[in-house]
């Protein structure tokens, strides 16, 4: 049982989901400096790039 384009495209979107609440949980919880709003900033990179990948499955 092989993993076709649109299973990729949906274990990449879950994996930069999981990535993404970590590095916010991060920068929540963990940094109270400026580091902590580069974490969550990143993080809601890693959900706009996610977003992409979910919108990209069944066109490519």
């Amino acid at each position: 049982m092989g993993m076709n384009k649109n299973t990729v495209l949906a274990w990449a979107t879950f994996i930069m989901i999981v990535v993404g609440l970590a590095l916010i949980a991060l920068g929540a919880f963990r940094y109270d400096d400026v580091a902590g709003w580069g974490f969550a900033s990143v993080g809601i990179g890693f959900f706009a790039i996610a977003w992409v990948f979910n919108a990209l499955k069944g066109r490519v």
